[in-house]
């Protein structure tokens, strides 16, 4: 646990860093812990340092962790591919969902959450590279697809997510997130109100705070290596 500490610490150091070297303030940068594959001890010590956020890809393993955690202010996100028979679980369960490409899945999580639960906040996952293995909407399809989940009851549509294909330079970092924030300025200019961008991990969150990201997802640079 000490470890866990250790890299906190540090990430949010680096974290504030990337920010101002960006021009930004530091809060504006929304850490978001992937806890996926970890325990809910790992995940509480991060708690006693002030994490709130928590990122979960698994449905069952997640739906476990949140059911027998005792803290009620955490805030929990899917981020990982959704399925349509895993939609209820998701929308009883979850705070955030980043990963809706299709309005069939944004259209089951309306019509599954609860009435009494605050409107579900969501991310349109957009396949930024173009890439046939990921998921993810084509960038000449968002602003179709964000029109159609921004008229649905009890959703939040906040903003956009990517997952780009691995580039070393940061320079080539720079240019794909760019991409995202460029999409996003679009469809605000059009009416939506976008407030989020999910964007960056642990091998590229400095160049995604560079673009406007205001949610990094990071997982290995915190928990350490996944085993």
């Amino acid at each position: 646990m000490i470890r866990i500490t250790e890299n906190y610490l540090n990430l949010q150091d680096s974290l504030a860093e990337s920010a101002e070297n960006a021009g930004r303030d530091p809060k504006t940068v929304r850490l978001l812990a992937v806890s996926k594959k970890k325990s809910i001890d790992e995940i509480l010590e991060t708690t006693l340092l002030g994490q709130r956020d928590f990122g979960e890809n698994v449905v069952q393993e997640s739906i476990k962790k949140i059911q027998s955690c005792d803290r009620k202010d955490l805030i929990w996100h899917f981020i990982g591919y959704l399925q349509s028979n895993k939609t209820r679980a998701v929308a009883e369960h979850f705070q955030w969902v980043h990963t809706i490409d299709r309005l069939k899945i944004a259209t089951r999580l309306s019509k599954q959450r609860p009435d009494h639960f605050p409107a579900l906040n969501v991310c349109i996952e957009v396949n930024i590279d173009g890439e046939e293995q990921k998921a993810g909407v084509l960038p000449d399809d968002v602003a179709e697809l964000a029109r159609a989940i921004s008229t649905l009851p009890r959703l939040k549509l906040r903003g956009l997510m990517c997952l780009p294909a691995i580039r070393k330079s940061f320079e080539g970092q720079k240019k794909c997130f760019s991409k995202l924030r460029k999409i996003k300025d679009e469809l605000n200019a059009d009416g939506l109100k976008l407030d989020t961008l999910s964007m960056g991990m642990s091998a590229d969150y400095p160049a995604a705070i560079h673009e406007g990201t205001t949610i990094v997802r990071i997982g290995t640079a915190l928990f350490g290596e996944r085993v």
